[in-house]
């Protein structure tokens, strides 16, 4: 179950807002791979406040010098690192309860 922080339900206009960024900026992020709202069939973005969250990051780093590219290959290595640390959690617990994938 996804959390409340994860439903897709903000548009870009009260992000900007929110984070002080341009819609421009964060188009901008959307097409380095940074950041990714969903589309209404009416093509408008919607955003999370993990979304928010996450582009508050982004705009730290580059604003202390980090490169979009940078950003990205460090989201991926933390999603590796996460990705690991949940299945090496998964397999001790099916080991402690004996359970089979």
């Amino acid at each position: 179950m996804s959390s409340i922080k994860d439903k897709k339900v903000i548009t870009i206009g009260i992000v900007t807002e929110l984070t002080g960024l341009s819609e421009r900026k964060i188009r901008y992020y959307e097409e380095r791979g940074l950041v990714f709202p969903e589309r209404t069939e009416r093509g408008t973005r919607k955003y999370s406040f993990s979304d928010v969250e996450l582009l508050l990051e982004i705009a730290d780093k580059r604003e202390d010098g980090v490169q979009t590219y940078e950003i990205k290959q460090d989201f991926s290595n933390k999603k590796k690192k996460e990705d690991y640390r949940d299945e090496m959690l998964r397999g001790q617990f099916n080991a402690h309860f004996n359970l089979r994938k």
